[in-house]
């Protein structure tokens, strides 16, 4: 039997069928202009650190070859190189394989999304679609298609110089959250002295040996001291007169009124043999219900719970009288214990202590630092102007007082306002190990932090300084801005106006609001500032302010002007002569 060689007929249907494919296929990349390509929006943004791409493709009908299988892939194109999407794959109805599948009668849609880390050379960029075509062991490449332009960075501008707070000693408000107007330096400080002289019951004529008691004794010197002493003004001396709570009422009012007018006679006798010469403020109050309920509170009287309960159910003295005598066993301690404390004239001498001047400040914080306590030694850095000399006080604070965590903390706020953030970074972690809680040292360590590029680590570090100050709310709407939340970042910025704010505006769509921060905000020769002007000038339509401002922000850095020729905000004007002029 003659045998038959099927190898010429393998090879005619194998190149038929490779003819076959490569036709399918070379069709396909012909009519790749009927491929429509929606790019969600139109110029690509930068939101968050990342430029999202969102891209609506529609196959027409008998377009897409049953056997075919396409790979897309979104490519960034610009200066110097290029970024690369995920690819998407789909598929023709007889493909045998997972991905979407294209319809030959019918054609069909394909939803695309992915994002990519933004880079400075996107500015400028096209954004093309790779096609690589295939039907079995055939490839071919289709020529790139370009859908988009981009990218529209405006969002990047953020100004990244997160606000540090200055240590000071500060005191909790009502809501006990710091109060950043309160600061432990006082100039003028109220101080006061209080001595009692005591009478025996019913009685109201003065005893040596209370008389010549240490505090009426020390009462008398310290107001000699603050008539004569230059740094003490001598504000007022007071005498209250009072009689116990026990007894007639009549007799009450007649006895604390004659112990007004010996304790006062006695006072004022002293203090003209001691050559000071004040008016004498006396008045008296007959039974002491008052201080009563305090002693009464401090004790440990047996039944003084009861006792206190009829102070808060009587008004009328003689009734309270009667319920608490009706405690007979408690009332005996109160007799021996309580009453007799409230047989008094109270003496109250009231003055100011005034401290140094601010000139005596800042020589002794110069030559003799030590002298000034922690309040004075912290107020006298402030006075100087300079970064250098302020950072000098806070270092000899650092030295003086070892302890406190203000020192190291004032020294990092210092170099932080120099814009040296590295350096104030370890100050800050001393302050912190001083003091592990403050909510100061939380708020600059998160600068720090954001300054770093550490967002969520500086997110958490400024909501354990809730409360601390203004420039937590600052900080924490840079870190809106930077997560491309800009509502929430205006709202954090609502008591600021600067660059941040207005970018802020800008992004939320706000083009007036961010105007008017940046023509409240008074730094001279800040670029960007005016750079921002520019941008609100193209955004809305508005010429004179775009040119003038550009010219500006390019006169005063002309590192603007690269910048300006690649910046998509501009691009409608990327021809204009006068923008050409400014950016040469």
């Amino acid at each position: 039997m003659k045998k038959i060689n099927f190898k010429p007929f393998v090879f005619v249907v194998v190149a038929s069928v490779l003819l076959s494919s490569c036709a399918g296929l070379k069709k396909m990349k012909k009519n790749a202009d009927q491929i429509q390509f929606k790019v969600t929006p139109e110029l690509l943004e930068a939101h968050a650190g990342e430029v999202g791409l969102a891209i609506n493709s529609r196959f027409p009908a008998k377009y897409f070859n049953k056997k075919a299988t396409l790979v897309a892939t979104p490519v960034l194109k610009y200066k110097g190189g290029k970024t690369t999407y995920s690819p998407v794959t789909v598929q023709g109805e007889k493909v045998e394989a997972n991905n979407k599948v294209i319809g030959y009668a019918t054609g069909g849609n394909v939803n695309y999304k992915d994002a990519t880390a933004y880079k400075k050379p996107m500015s400028k960029s096209e954004l093309y679609v790779n096609i690589t075509a295939s039907m079995g062991i055939k490839t071919l490449k289709f020529a790139p298609i370009k859908i988009a332009d981009g990218v529209l960075a405006t969002s990047e501008l953020v100004a990244n110089y997160p606000k540090p707070i200055l240590g000071v000693q500060r005191e909790a408000n009502t809501s006990g959250k710091y109060d950043p107007n309160i600061d432990a330096f006082q100039r003028i400080v109220p101080d006061e002295m209080m001595a009692d002289i005591h009478y025996l019951i019913n009685k109201s004529n003065l005893r040596n040996d209370e008389t010549g008691a240490k505090d009426v004794v020390e009462l008398e010197d310290y107001t000699k001291k603050a008539n004569d002493d230059e740094r003490i003004d001598l504000k007022s001396v007071e005498v209250t007169a009072y009689a116990s709570p026990d007894g007639p009422i009549d007799l009450n009012i007649d006895l604390a009124e004659k112990r007004k007018e010996t304790s006062s006679g006695f006072l004022a006798k002293k203090l003209k043999e001691a050559g000071v010469d004040i008016e004498l403020k006396t008045k008296y109050t007959p039974e002491d219900w008052d201080g009563f309920k305090k002693l009464m509170e401090e004790s440990n009287i047996q039944d003084k719970e009861l006792i206190l309960r009829v102070l808060s159910m009587y008004n009328d003295p003689e009734v309270r009288e009667r319920e608490i005598k009706n405690l007979s066993e408690a009332f005996t301690d109160v007799a021996n214990s309580i009453l007799p404390q409230l047989r008094r004239a109270k003496m109250i001498t009231s003055t100011e202590l005034i401290g140094k001047t601010d000139n005596e400040l800042k020589a002794l914080a110069q030559s003799d630092p030590a002298s000034l306590n922690p309040a004075e030694l912290l107020y006298a850095a402030t006075l100087f102007e300079g970064l250098d000399k302020q950072l000098s006080i806070y270092k000899a604070f650092i030295k003086i007082y070892a302890d406190d965590w203000r020192g190291p903390n004032n020294a990092g706020f210092i170099k932080v306002k120099q814009m040296k953030y590295a350096d104030a970074k370890p100050l800050f972690e001393k302050a912190e190990k001083l003091k592990n809680n403050e909510p100061i040292v939380k708020n600059n360590l998160g600068a720090v932090a954001l300054n770093e590029g550490d967002v969520a680590n500086a997110e958490t570090l400024f909501g354990t300084a809730s409360g601390a100050g203004d420039e937590v709310n600052y900080n924490l709407g840079i870190i809106s801005l930077k997560k491309g939340e800009y509502d929430k970042a205006v709202k954090y910025f609502s008591k600021d106006a600067d660059i941040n704010t207005a970018l802020a505006k800008i992004m939320a769509g706000n083009n007036n609001g961010a105007l008017k921060d940046l023509e409240a905000f008074e730094r001279p020769n800040c670029y960007m500032k005016e750079y921002l002007k520019a941008i609100i000038g193209a955004r809305t339509a508005k010429e004179n302010l775009l040119f003038d401002s550009l010219k500006a922000a390019c006169d005063i850095n002309a590192d603007m002007k690269a910048k300006a020729k690649t910046d998509m905000e501009f691009a409608k004007y990327f021809e204009n002569a006068k923008f050409k002029a400014i950016v040469k």
